[in-house]
């Protein structure tokens, strides 16, 4: 996982433990990626929804990402949660987190942020679990398309972005997590997911990075 700043004494030590301990292999990305929004969803911006998490900056960089996604021209994929009204297709899911509701059909919350938006071109998934991939047809699209890398960015951390980036890696597909592109309602939630994504699961690149591998994908001006 990359930062920025000097790593405190305790980060440095839990990395060194994890490398010891045979946790610090590196997955190369491959030549072709696509580009997957999880869950950009109005109830983590608006601050009249109780799902309201602070992610502002996050989704500024997830706005910069899929502008460089479109110029470089690779598939993208928008996700979004959508319930019936009675949460009865959530399951087990909907009764641990009641509060899932706010992305039961007709609620304004479940709405795409603006400027995160698919287009007609680019792939919605509706699902209503955390993974993109479970019981969607995520898998077949990126296989179809011979999407051998997942760019991964969106909300939140610790729960959607998570579970979709170990089903990526579990489908076959190179997870890339982009750092200040993912956000979660706590700081110290967030940064332990991503140390363990990065070490256990995918890659966790700095935006820079990204747009980088993205540019090398022969970017349009």
């Amino acid at each position: 996982m990359s930062g920025s700043g000097t790593p405190r004494d305790g980060a440095v030590s839990r990395d060194g433990d994890y490398e010891r301990a045979g946790l610090a292999g590196q997955l190369a990305p491959g030549t072709s990626p696509a580009l997957l929004l999880v869950d950009p969803a109005r109830a983590y911006v608006d601050p009249d929804c109780p799902l309201y998490a602070g992610v502002e900056p996050a989704v500024d960089a997830m706005k910069a990402l899929l502008a460089g996604a479109r110029r470089a021209g690779i598939p993208v994929v928008v996700t979004r949660v959508r319930f019936r009204a009675d949460g009865g297709d959530g399951g087990v899911f909907f009764r641990k987190v009641p509060t899932l509701r706010v992305f039961a059909e007709g609620s304004p919350y479940g709405d795409f942020i603006d400027g995160l938006a698919p287009t007609a071109d680019e792939l919605t998934v509706t699902k209503q679990y955390p993974s993109a991939f479970f019981g969607t047809s995520l898998a077949a699209y990126l296989t179809v398309n011979r999407v051998d890398t997942v760019l991964i960015a969106g909300l939140s951390t610790s729960g959607c972005v998570r579970a979709t980036a170990l089903d990526a890696m579990q489908h076959g597909f190179v997870p890339v997590v982009v750092e200040e592109a993912v956000g979660d309602r706590d700081p110290g939630v967030h940064a332990a997911n991503l140390f363990d994504i990065g070490h256990k699961i995918g890659e966790v690149w700095p935006i820079g990075q990204a747009m980088e591998y993205l540019a090398g994908r022969g970017e349009r001006p």
